[in-house]
């Protein structure tokens, strides 16, 4: 009976925090489609950014060192590549950091290792699904995925302040270099033995993916 019982916590759990993630998504798309709200909504991006990060805490089920290897390094490994990106345009070309994703540290946000941690850990739950035998191949899914997420990102980026090009021009060089970047991120993740399965990552994964399709629609 205890055993259904917790059961029937997690699941409870992990049905909440998916509303929570469906709703914020929503409620912020109508703040950053609405022009009297969207310097407002602009400022809460970081508060999201952790909200969404705790969600995935509450639901990972899972506190194994393999866990909190992934964590703290798809953190600095993210932080880090954006850090030199940023302050050197060898990475992903020439682009500066808005005010969107708060402080900064040598013109990089702190928050921008949570944005890398929490698209690689619920695009790598998703795949994960498939049960694929190559970690190559599910590598290459995982950055192709995240590589597909950043088209959509970008344009957005630049309108709500996130980052900016130099020129305006965003470089080939931005997309394969988040290409292989992701790629050995996935890496990383394929390698650690932890719990991978999340019904609220993927959920997250997709209203992430309809969040910033529908801003593409109608934000511009």
């Amino acid at each position: 009976m205890e055993g259904k019982d917790n059961k029937e916590l997690k699941m409870n759990r992990i049905l909440v925090c998916s509303l929570i993630i469906v709703l914020f998504h929503l409620v912020g798309l109508y703040g950053f489609l609405s022009p009297a709200l969207e310097d407002l909504f602009i400022k809460l991006v970081p508060f999201h950014l952790l909200l969404m990060l705790l969600l995935m805490v509450l639901t990972v089920n899972d506190r194994s060192a393999d866990l909190i290897k992934f964590v703290i390094g798809i953190y600095l490994a993210g932080f880090f590549i954006e850090l030199i990106g940023v302050n050197t345009g060898l990475i992903f070309g020439n682009y500066t950091y808005g005010t969107a994703l708060g402080i900064k540290l040598w013109a990089t946000p702190l928050l921008i290792g949570v944005n890398w941690l929490i698209l690689v850990y619920c695009t790598g739950v998703f795949l994960h699904q498939f049960n694929l035998k190559s970690r190559l191949l599910f590598s290459a899914l995982g950055a192709g995925i995240l590589l597909g997420i950043d088209f959509l990102i970008e344009p957005v980026a630049i309108r709500f302040d996130y980052w900016s090009w130099l020129g305006g021009i965003i470089p080939v060089q931005n997309y394969l270099g988040w290409y292989i970047f992701s790629f050995f991120l996935f890496l990383f993740f394929s390698g650690l033995n932890f719990r991978k399965e999340n019904t609220a990552a993927i959920v997250l994964l997709f209203t992430q993916f309809c969040f910033f399709l529908a801003l593409n629609i109608w934000a511009f």
